[in-house]
Formats: C-alpha cells, sequence, structure tokens
C-alpha cells in the first residue's frame, strides 16, 4: 500500500543525546519497519536495553500515524475536530469605567484672571482607548484655554478695568448607552472691559469601542443627502420662533459641515447647538434644536452607530 506523509521520529545522537524531529515519507506499508530502523541509530554497550525499549515507543507512533494516513489513501473518511472558538472573557470597555468630574481652576493678577475648569475623565480602566479618549478631552479643552490665553489675556492690560477676565469650561453628558458617549461642552468667557460675556459650544460624539470620535457622516448612508434634510428641519424650526431668525442669520442653518459642527446624539433625535450670533443676535442666546430621528430614518446607515440607538 502506497503511503505519503511525514513522520515524527527520535534518534541517538553522536553527542549522547535523543534528538526529535520530522521527516516526509513515501513507500509501501511493508517498507515501513525498515525506514524507522535506518532512522534511529542504537548505541551498543550498557544503554542498549533502555534505549530499545524507547525505539519500540517510536516505532509503534510511527505505524499508528501511517495507519491514519493509509486510510485517507483508502477513501476511509477521517473525522477531523471541529476548532473550538473560545469566546473572550474581556467585557465590553465601557463596563469597566465610571465618569468621573476633574475640577482645575487658575487666577492671576497680572492681568487679573481666573480659568475654572469642570471637565469628564473615565476611570477604572488602563486600556489604550480609554486612555485616547481621556486625552482627546483634555486636547479639546486645552485648545480653548490655550485661545483664551493667547487672543484675550495677552491683549488685557495690567491695570484691571472691572473684576478682571474669565474663562469657565463645563461639560453634560448628553448621551451614553453601550460603547456610545455623548458630550457637550460649555465654554463662558469674558474679556476685562467688553460691554458683555461670551459663551460658545463644542461637542464631542465618540464610540469607545472603536476608539474614535465619531463624525456626523458616520451615522448616514454615503449617497445621503443628510445636512439637507438636517438644515431643512432647522430652519423650519427656527423660523417659528421669536428670535430675528429672517434678519439675516438665515446663512447660519444652511447645509455646510460648518454650521452643524455641533451636533450631539440624544434619546429623541440629533440635538444640533448654533452658538451666540449663528442664527439669532446675542440677546436671543445660542439655539438649539433636535431633529426627530424618524425624519432622518431613511437617511440613517444601518450599519453605523445610530443602529443601537434606534432599538
Amino acid at each position: 500500500m502506497s503511503l505519503h506523509g511525514r513522520l515524527s521520529f527520535v534518534r541517538w545522537t553522536r553527542r549522547g543525546k535523543w534528538r526529535r524531529g520530522q521527516t516526509g515519507i513515501s513507500g509501501n506499508l511493508e517498507t515501513v519497519d525498515d525506514w524507522n530502523i535506518k532512522h534511529i541509530a542504537i548505541v551498543k554497550g550498557e544503554k542498549e536495553d533502555a534505549m530499545l525499549t524507547k525505539v519500540f515507543n517510536v516505532l509503534v507512533t510511527g505505524l499508528a500515524l501511517f495507519s491514519v494516513l493509509a486510510a485517507c489513501s483508502t477513501g476511509t473518511q477521517v473525522s477531523t475536530p471541529t476548532p473550538v472558538i473560545t469566546p473572550s472573557n474581556q467585557p465590553p470597555v465601557s463596563t469597566q469605567v465610571t465618569l468621573a468630574s476633574i475640577s482645575f481652576k487658575e487666577d492671576g493678577s497680572s492681568p487679573r484672571y481666573t480659568i475654572t475648569v469642570q471637565r469628564p475623565r473615565l476611570a477604572g480602566s488602563e486600556d489604550e482607548r480609554v486612555i485616547k479618549f481621556n486625552d482627546r478631552v483634555n486636547e479639546l479643552i486645552q485648545g480653548e484655554i490655550n485661545y483664551f490665553r493667547e487672543n484675550i489675556l495677552a491683549h488685557m492690560s495690567t491695570s484691571p478695568v472691572s473684576s478682571g477676565s474669565f474663562f469657565d469650561v463645563g461639560y453634560n453628558l448628553v448621551y451614553q448607552r453601550g460603547d456610545l458617549w455623548s458630550f457637550k461642552f460649555n465654554f463662558n468667557g469674558y474679556a476685562d472691559g467688553a460691554a458683555h460675556p461670551f459663551h460658545y459650544s463644542r461637542t464631542l460624539n465618540y464610540d469607545l469601542e472603536q476608539g474614535h470620535k465619531l463624525s456626523l457622516s458616520d451615522l448616514f448612508t454615503e449617497e445621503a443627502g443628510y445636512l439637507k434634510a438636517i438644515s431643512s428641519y432647522c430652519i423650519a424650526e427656527l423660523s417659528r420662533r421669536d428670535i430675528g431668525f429672517f434678519g439675516g442669520f438665515e446663512r447660519g442653518a444652511e447645509p455646510t459641515s460648518e454650521n452643524y459642527r455641533n451636533w450631539n446624539i440624544a434619546n429623541e433625535g440629533l440635538l444640533i447647538t448654533f452658538d451666540e450670533y449663528q442664527v439669532a443676535p446675542y440677546a436671543a442666546g445660542a439655539q438649539t434644536v433636535t431633529v426627530p430621528y424618524g425624519e432622518l430614518r431613511p437617511l440613517i446607515n444601518s450599519q453605523g452607530p445610530l443602529v443601537l440607538v434606534l432599538r
């Protein structure tokens, strides 16, 4: 019977050690014993009996292997064990963390100013995705603080006109479910001597499992005109408010990425924030519009992050 395969062997080396190995084999079953004997050297002397026992074990192993190969060559089906995939015991990353608030305050006298910060931090895990998220939050907030220093404080007089300048940072967790986290950051500031304070927002929507910030385009199909749909709904809603929207502020709601940079995933729909002066005069303040998911359902990516929200 013709056999083809690989043979595991053990042989005694010239240095007095057993050596394991594998080699190819091709031949008839009748020649198997001869083949094994030729490839296992027996050292004559006092160790011969013990070594013969080991040689016998090797021959038995080799014959068992060739029996399996013979079964394959005659068409006899040999069952192959089904690989067992062991599920990961690692829980979802969002279940490993807790949301903490970190406070920071800084005062200066020349010029006079105060900076206060309340920022979110995910604690309880050293997962690189958690670290990356915390770094992203720090970069966002620090970038705004740097802007305040460079563009406001740098131009302030060392002799205060009033109580000095200030910059305040706060946040809201708008939505969290599974690994989706949606934060809104509120920035309030004042330049010493100005007529009134200023206010604006920044948002951060994050997929913690994937470890990256979500963009608005991630929520919709590629061919979807989602900006037009969102813009149309917001314009209709803002038009019903007594805020002076038609006094030249319509451009702030046109379907551009810049106009809709501040968005949050929320329970009822997409929460759009328009900063002061964007769609209304300062006196009207910032405006928010919630676009119901029902208005956007035909455009939503069925494989995107909103699928979890809509369940």
